[in-house]
């Protein structure tokens, strides 16, 4: 709808002078007796035409080339706005092109071109995921997912450092624990990682090595630990991953920015531009050049670089690896370090505005209303793995997936389980599996499929109020799969399934679909199947299942 008025208003507007003078935007109204859509260009445009808004927007409907077998009515309203009403007919005709596209219906080329990179997870191999990093993981795939959608030239990627204090702490726990398998009274550090997760690891060792590395120099024994927890840990979570069906395309190592010198390079470029300097035995980057409240240290007087220095230097890596569009996904536990990382990147001569940092809120698990803090074996957390288990991926995926990334989400493990309608996985799943087993039904009957010629089905008998509004929110995908793109908002996509879940109810239980006028059913069977292929894709978006049987 919103491509056919902006072609013709835009022509209208270039008639009358007015084209370019303020953005024409087109939304639904508050009032559905105001029409489909509505936009308020005359009021823009009113100032600088020196008139009324009222007589702009009727120069405007006035200057309208519509047809009316599409529009059947424009009309100015309130101060100035300009509604309109488009026809059945309009709504229906866009159905044989639906079934024709079929899998690629909502797909578009708006990003072609543009080299993109997501980076989400990025944990360190220190422990298993926890359902933080789970939805992380969701909102990351789910937008390189819509990324692709759009023409987008996408690479996942997965940042981690198996270098630094928490490895030596996973190094230590590790081998500690490796120790108490022969002398239980053997110490175990303060600050170690306590997760029966370390048992297993120093299980494994014991199985592999024997007592070995018990009599040797410890940094030898602690080496030997660090290599095979870092290798179980990181295999765990790629096996966890890949149950959301997540596979990443790059693993960068953080480590590699000082062993290929990259860390140095920025330094050094940042003395050139008179952008560090040296106080108190360390490093500074002179932040308040760039607007930033006070400067901040890069480099320790230890001469331990800080969190910001490699950040700087991985998203220098990313530019110069010809990625135009940078999405970062970070928990808000990051939040602090972003404008460091920015002013960086500006100070090495890069747009900024190319970073897209897509920050999510924290994860509480629910049953029955209580909170569930503990893990039942592995960590002091609830880990990705078991809440998979408990709920399955599909429903993992699409719960985490449901409020916007700024909101602290509560997921409900009760709801999550639970076959109903009240569950909104199920609730989308199902209106797929019901249109599935229909259509299968139909053609058990001796029905047409509307998809083997969908030139042959007589569109425009599809009239009742039900069927409009199923049709109106089937024709919403594309733009809401570009609008996703661009917002970079996923939780947009299991909102207008749950919607579009509602107006096929709603159709199914106002018509019979199956009936004897042929017309009629094959027509319903078509406005059936583009339903169903809608789900099938928006679902696929998410990465989660479309079955045809529940």
């Amino acid at each position: 709808m919103k491509r056919y008025l902006e072609e013709r208003v835009g022509a209208a507007l270039e008639r009358l002078g007015y084209a370019g003078m303020a953005e024409l935007a087109f939304e639904a109204p508050k009032q559905e007796a105001h029409g489909d859509l509505t936009t308020n260009i005359a009021l823009l445009l009113a100032k600088a035409a020196g008139k009324n808004p009222r007589v702009v927007a009727k120069e405007i409907v006035d200057s309208l080339d519509m047809n009316p077998a599409s529009v059947t009515k424009t009309e100015v309203a309130g101060p100035g706005f300009i509604n309109f009403t488009f026809s059945p007919a309009f709504f229906a005709r866009k159905l044989e092109g639906i079934l024709r596209e079929g899998a690629s219906y909502g797909r578009s080329t708006v990003g072609r071109g543009v080299k993109a990179m997501v980076e989400y997870v990025s944990a360190n191999p220190t422990g298993p995921l926890s359902v933080g990093h789970g939805r992380q993981a969701a909102i990351g795939d789910t937008l390189a997912n819509v990324l692709q959608w759009t023409g987008h030239e996408v690479t996942r990627e997965y940042y981690y450092n198996n270098a630094g204090r928490q490895m030596r702490v996973l190094a230590q726990s590790t081998y500690a624990r490796y120790r108490q398998l022969f002398d239980p009274a053997s110490a175990f550090p303060e600050d170690g990682y306590q997760g029966e997760y370390i048992q297993q690891i120093a299980l494994l060792l014991k199985s592999e090595l024997g007592d070995s590395l018990v009599g040797i120099e410890e940094e030898k024994a602690l080496a030997v630990c660090k290599e095979r927890a870092e290798q179980v840990l990181f295999d765990a979570i790629k096996s966890v991953l890949l149950r959301m069906g997540i596979r990443h395309d790059v693993f960068y190592n953080e480590d590699s920015l000082y062993s290929s010198k990259k860390i140095n390079e920025v330094v050094d470029e940042f003395r050139s531009k008179g952008l560090a300097y040296d106080k108190d035995g360390a490093v500074w980057f002179k932040a308040t050049d760039l607007g930033l409240d006070q400067d901040r240290v890069i480099i320790k007087s230890t001469g331990e670089p800080t969190y910001r220095l490699p950040d700087i230097a991985y998203h220098r890596e990313k530019f110069l690896r010809g990625f135009e569009l940078v999405v970062d996904v970070f928990g808000a536990d990051h939040i602090a370090t972003i404008p460091d990382v920015l002013a960086g990147i500006k100070a090495l001569g890069f747009d900024p505005d190319k970073v897209k940092v897509v920050i999510h809120q924290f994860v509480t698990l629910m049953r029955n209303g209580e909170q569930v803090k503990m893990s039942k074996r592995l960590a002091n957390f609830v880990t990705l793995d078991e809440l998979i288990d408990e709920v399955g991926s599909d429903a993992v995926r699409y719960f985490f997936l449901m409020r916007s990334n700024g909101t602290h989400l509560e997921f409900d493990l009760s709801l999550a389980t639970e076959h109903s309608d009240k569950n909104p996985v199920y609730y989308v799943q199902y209106a797929h599996a019901r249109i599935a087993s229909m259509l299968r039904f139909a053609m058990s009957e001796g029905a047409i499929d509307p998809a083997t010629d969908p030139s042959a089905v007589v569109y425009d008998v599809l009239q009742s109020p039900a069927e409009i509004a199923l049709m109106k929110q089937i024709l919403q995908f594309p733009e809401l799969v570009e609008g996703t793109a661009k917002s970079l908002e996923p939780h947009r996509v299991p909102t207008y399934l749950h919607e579009l879940a509602t107006a096929f109810h709603r159709f199914y239980h106002d018509h019979r679909v199956v009936v004897p006028e042929k017309d009629i059913s094959t027509a319903r069977l078509a406005l059936c199947a583009c339903t169903k292929t809608v789900l099938a894709n928006g679902l696929a978006i998410l990465g989660v299942s479309a079955p045809d049987r529940m």
